[in-house]
């Protein structure tokens, strides 16, 4: 009986070590987990930092650097050294090259460049800065709550708080790490992935574009590695399915951004498979090569990280027009339908992340917008001089047009996030979105109420009197000149223009009156052609002032911001 009791307590404590094998194990892995979301987290804030702080320049670095492959490999090194991921420094070029003719061998150029900067970033981060964490937080923090409206200040605070999240979680993921070096069943989870290289590859790429980061795939690799989690050769079979699993990341998120940007993904793959294979195929010599430095494992990743994309430089930068000549033939060009009118051309969604590009692109469809809006108004005066109501028609259609845009414009506005702009930035947005507002009230006036009076005066056979034909003309003139000086002073935000457009106001004004009381004169004098189209001239007078107020709106707001900001000078 006691011999029985031994055996049944020695098998109880078994399965209870057993269990609390399985809880601690959980735990350690729901503490990675955590801490690689913080990673990923803290990546991310730094490349919403420096991307709403420079966005604009960023932009300016990586279109000055196309001219040449050497120097669009440096632009890209300096872009994503910032902005910490070159994923987002290959969408900020795509989102360049689908408006302007860059060379695809110089946009690979880019792209290798911002391979190398991961690099370099990854060796810096890989120290064991866990003392500069809490200071990068305390400082951050503070700065970021005192220029809460300080427009690129408080968004370079933003980013210092993304670097001490790093580095935060880099020291919890090694030290949630560390009790899986004493785990035996770990080793038999990993056995399989160290023995088959290309299981183990193509695991580590999926990880990395599930994570969405191939730095924090590397540096989650590193930290594992350094904690004796996992051996040096797993671990640089991992580094290289970051590497590839990297690529993808762009590819998937790009996919929809057209041929051009499908061909600069295409090639980002196809250098670093190759590359990767070069790689697998010379491991033992990779390895013998790396473990000749007395570094620690973690620092053998990223060194592998490094000679990994210094490489895939030294063997397709000089090279790099023959990449695009094959990228060119599996992603052959197709030919793009003409966009339609109510299609959106300059609303650049991977703009939303930088506030100021992003109402950048908004101006530039507004002023689309205008455009569409002026050549409705310039067309109006036609229209109701023909004696059929084609044109007519064809303007109300237009106005559907508009209507569309405007939307498109409104919903795009609205993912921009305000709390992130600066109070001139934030009269800007709202700047935007009341000027589309009023162009859409002018193309409903135009629509609903300017037309409907010319095809009242076609089906009726109505002629205005030659003087009230002159004065219509007059006033339609006047609009015109008015509605370009609008759209100027939209762009160029002169507080002088502005003030001529509201003087411009004043005489429109007159000019009705003065229209109003000639033709009631014509009328006292029994004139038969102002008698059958009173109704029609007061009420085309009419809109035409109110088209002429919607857009003398815009000096309003140019004069009122002008003086505000002259006030918090003054203070």
């Amino acid at each position: 009986m006691a011999l029985a009791d031994c055996i049944g307590s020695r098998h109880d404590g078994d399965f209870l070590r057993s269990r609390s094998f399985k809880i601690s194990a959980s735990l350690i892995l729901l503490h990675i987990a955590g801490a690689v979301c913080l990673l990923l987290w803290g990546t991310r804030m730094v490349k919403l930092g420096f991307t709403r702080a420079y966005g604009t320049s960023l932009r300016k670095m990586v279109a000055g650097g196309t001219k040449n492959r050497f120097r669009a490999c440096l632009s890209g090194i300096g872009v994503t050294v910032l902005l910490q991921s070159a994923t987002a420094t290959t969408l900020l070029l795509i989102s360049f090259v689908k408006k302007n003719r860059v060379p695809l061998l110089s946009a690979l150029a880019v792209i290798i460049g911002a391979d190398i900067a991961t690099t370099l970033v990854a060796q810096v981060l890989v120290f064991d800065l866990s003392w500069l964490s809490p200071a990068l937080l305390v400082i951050g923090i503070a700065g970021h709550m005192r220029f809460e409206h300080g427009g690129r200040k408080k968004h370079l605070f933003a980013a210092m708080i993304g670097v001490g999240l790093m580095l935060l979680s880099l020291a919890l993921i090694r030290q949630a790490a560390a009790p899986l070096v004493h785990s035996e069943t770990l080793p038999l989870i990993l056995a399989p992935l160290e023995y088959d290289p290309v299981t183990a590859v193509l695991f580590s790429a999926v990880l990395t574009w599930v994570m969405h980061s191939s730095l924090a795939a590397v540096l989650l690799f590193a930290s594992l590695a350094g904690s004796d989690v996992i051996d040096i050769q797993l671990g640089a079979l991992l580094v290289l399915g970051a590497n590839l699993g990297g690529a993808f990341i762009a590819f998937v998120v790009a996919y929809k951004e057209g041929t051009t940007a499908r061909r600069i993904t295409v090639g980002n793959i196809i250098m670093r498979f190759f590359t990767v294979i070069l790689f697998a195929a010379c491991m033992p010599w990779v390895l013998d090569v790396l473990q000749r430095y007395d570094v620690s494992a973690a620092r053998h990743l990223v060194n592998l990280h490094v000679a990994f994309n210094m490489v895939l430089a030294a063997l397709f930068l000089p090279s790099v027009q023959w990449v695009a000549i094959l990228c060119q033939k599996i992603v052959p060009k197709k030919q793009s339908a003409e966009p339609k009118p109510y299609e959106p051309v300059y609303l650049d969604q991977q703009a939303l992340s930088s506030p100021v590009v992003a109402l950048a692109s908004a101006a530039r469809e507004t002023l689309r917008m205008a455009e569409m809006v002026e050549d409705m108004l310039e067309q109006t005066i036609e229209s109701m001089k023909q004696n059929t109501d084609t044109l007519a028609k064809a303007i109300m259609k237009e106005d559907e047009n508009v209507d569309r845009l405007f939307n498109a414009i409104k919903l795009y506005l609205t993912k921009v996030t305000q709390e992130s702009l600066d109070p001139k930035e934030a009269d800007r947005y709202l700047h935007i979105l009341t000027f589309a507002s009023n162009l859409e009230n002018v193309g409903d006036i135009i629509d609903k109420s300017l037309m409907d009076m010319a095809i009242k005066k076609i089906r009726s056979h109505e002629r205005f009197s030659d003087e009230g034909w002159m004065e219509i003309k007059d006033i339609h003139r006047q609009v015109m000149a008015n509605m370009k000086l609008a759209q100027t002073i939209f762009l160029s935000e002169d507080p002088a223009l502005a003030q001529q457009l509201v003087e411009n106001k004043k005489t429109m004004r007159e000019a009705e009156r003065h229209s109003s009381a000639q033709h009631f004169q014509r009328l006292r004098e029994g004139r038969q052609q102002s008698l059958a189209t009173t109704s029609l001239h007061m009420d085309i007078i009419r809109d035409y002032r109110r088209i002429n107020s919607y857009l003398t709106s815009v000096a309003y707001e140019i004069l009122n911001n002008a003086e505000k900001y002259k006030d918090l000078r003054r203070s």
